[in-house]
């Protein structure tokens, strides 16, 4: 039985009293138990119905409440990237996140440029692009905006360079109360030990990471993700496709969340689906289905 049917069962009155007068130790079963994490939506799951003008921004948080019984948003700013500064806009979208009782908690940003430029003006001009993010976060009541470490020459190089960045940008976010953090999202992001010791050297407490189940191509996942984790401000739950009995066909879920759950995190975990089918649905069920069934068993 799905969790929210038997929480419906559960509370309409003759039915829900006789259903535990019959079998109460079987209704207190896993499926009743809270989990240690909070399931979010990442706006990505849905890039094709965005991007087919099916589905906007605004009416995003509502079709994750209704659609999906999820309370809690990820937002990408590409899919509203000229309204950074639009505060009617900005407030639009809060009143009816608040309307709904949908949390927003972060918002992912890309195509503002490179944190880990070479040259120092493109750098500088590039740290300043993220700074409407960062105050667009806090009107939106959001706890983080996503970067991206990224830039062109060596690994030494971008690090020292992506480090300058972040401690400059992070230093500006902390006057907000946003954090800003790091994905393994591409390039030497996706190799844990190249990431942490530049959030580590910014040493600032709102600098941190966004561990991606799935963005890691030469470092061993599980790997990456338990490094990652001491500075976790969020978690992304990538799916890409799944067996007949529900798992993610190459994520070991179980592994994955015992990992999460080992390093004391109890914040959101954003469902990230990116299958390759078009049924952009059906996979963000699924993924919720699974970080239910495991997060079940293991809290």
């Amino acid at each position: 039985m799905e969790r929210r049917e038997f929480i419906k069962l559960n509370t309409t009155g003759f039915m829900g009293l006789a259903l535990a007068s019959i079998a109460p130790p079987l209704l207190m079963s896993s499926c009743e138990k809270d989990l240690f994490f909070k399931i979010s939506l990442a706006q990505w799951s849905l890039h094709r119905t965005l991007k087919s003008g099916e589905l906007d921004t605004l009416n995003f948080p509502a079709k994750a409440k209704n659609d999906f019984n999820i309370n809690a948003v990820e937002y990408v700013n590409s899919f509203f990237f000229d309204k950074a500064n639009n505060k009617n806009y900005l407030s639009d979208l809060l009143l009816r996140t608040n309307d709904l009782n949908v949390e927003n908690v972060l918002i992912m940003v890309d195509g503002e440029g490179h944190l880990g430029e070479t040259k120092q003006l493109d750098r500088s001009k590039t740290v300043e692009k993220h700074y409407k993010w960062v105050e667009a976060a806090q009107h939106l009541g959001c706890h983080s905006i996503r970067v991206n470490a990224s830039g062109d020459g060596s690994e030494t190089e971008v690090a020292k360079h992506a480090e300058e960045s972040l401690f400059q940008l992070a230093t500006f976010a902390k006057d907000y109360k946003i954090n800003v953090i790091v994905e393994n999202h591409g390039s030497y992001s996706s190799m844990a030990d190249w990431l942490i010791p530049i959030i580590k050297n910014v040493n600032l407490e709102n600098c941190g990471t966004l561990p991606d189940f799935g963005n890691f191509y030469k470092y061993d996942r599980y790997q990456g993700v338990k490094e990652m984790m001491p500075f976790a401000k969020g978690v992304s739950a990538k799916t890409n496709s799944f067996t007949t009995n529900g798992t993610e066909s190459t994520i070991d879920y179980t592994k994955m969340l015992q990992i999460v759950k080992n390093s004391n995190y109890s914040g959101y975990i954003g469902i990230e689906y990116e299958g390759p089918n078009d049924n952009e649905d059906l996979g963000i069920q699924k993924t919720k289905d699974l970080l239910l069934k495991i997060g079940n068993e293991l809290s």
